[in-house]
């Protein structure tokens, strides 16, 4: 499993990294990981694209589900069919939010493994041949944050930006009716996830903090592309 691991993350990663760190990031390894986790997400678009558009539907179909769930609220059989036939109408996969959290695990954990080697000489032997080893490696990110150690500036950006993407992520409910549950579960997450994000990273590399800055940064635009396609199609 560790050597899959490698094979299929680790290395990639490190690559991809230290040839943008040798070539257009003028050796500055921030500008390197901003871009290489573009690259990663426009590689990944389609997968992040359909799980954000995925999100907003479940949303959507949340009172029709719980409509569902007290007609059959003594029969487990005839409510998962229900739901199922539900899900299968509106073209909603209930576990998309699960297969993006697989495909995100393994990234980051790969950007931790790259970033805790320190990019040092001993780890140029996973260089692939057409990719040039550094004599060293500046970790300064715009010759103000050290992307080996915490930093409190790119964790509460990197929350800030969770934050508005969450908000963006938000199916909120058409007229001046009152908020739906799922509305109000998805608020309430808005404001928790940002809060998860500073206890986790306040002790990481801030080349952690960086790399889901930029990921959030992403997801911002593409949620944004994803709410003009639902209306779209749907209306207010």
């Amino acid at each position: 499993m560790a050597y899959l691991f490698q094979q299929i993350f680790y290395k990639p990663l490190f690559n991809i990294l230290v040839f943008f760190y040798q070539t257009i990031s003028l050796h500055d390894l921030g500008i390197a990981i901003i871009l290489t986790t573009i690259l990663i997400r426009l590689i990944l678009y389609p997968f992040f694209h359909k799980g954000a558009k995925q999100q907003m539907l479940m949303q959507r179909i949340q009172p029709k589900v719980k409509e569902i769930q007290e007609r059959h609220k003594g029969d487990t059989q005839k409510q998962s069919e229900a739901l199922m036939a539900l899900y299968k109408e509106h073209g909603v996969n209930p576990f998309s939010s699960i297969l993006l959290l697989l495909i995100q695990l393994p990234i980051m954990l790969a950007f931790f493994w790259v970033v805790r080697s320190g990019l040092g000489t001993s780890q140029f032997v996973n260089l692939y041949s057409f990719v040039s080893a550094p004599q060293s490696v500046n970790t300064m990110f715009l010759g103000i944050i050290d992307l080996t150690k915490p930093s409190i500036i790119v964790i509460l950006c990197a929350a800030a930006a969770q934050f508005f993407q969450a908000r963006l992520a938000i199916y909120k409910t058409a007229g001046n009716g009152q908020p739906s549950a799922a509305e109000k579960i998805a608020q309430q997450m808005s404001f928790v996830g940002p809060l998860v994000t500073i206890a986790i990273f306040y002790s990481l590399p801030s080349a952690i903090g960086l790399y889901w800055l930029v990921t959030s940064l992403f997801s911002m635009v593409q949620q944004y592309l994803v709410n003009r396609h639902l209306k779209e199609k749907y209306g207010n």
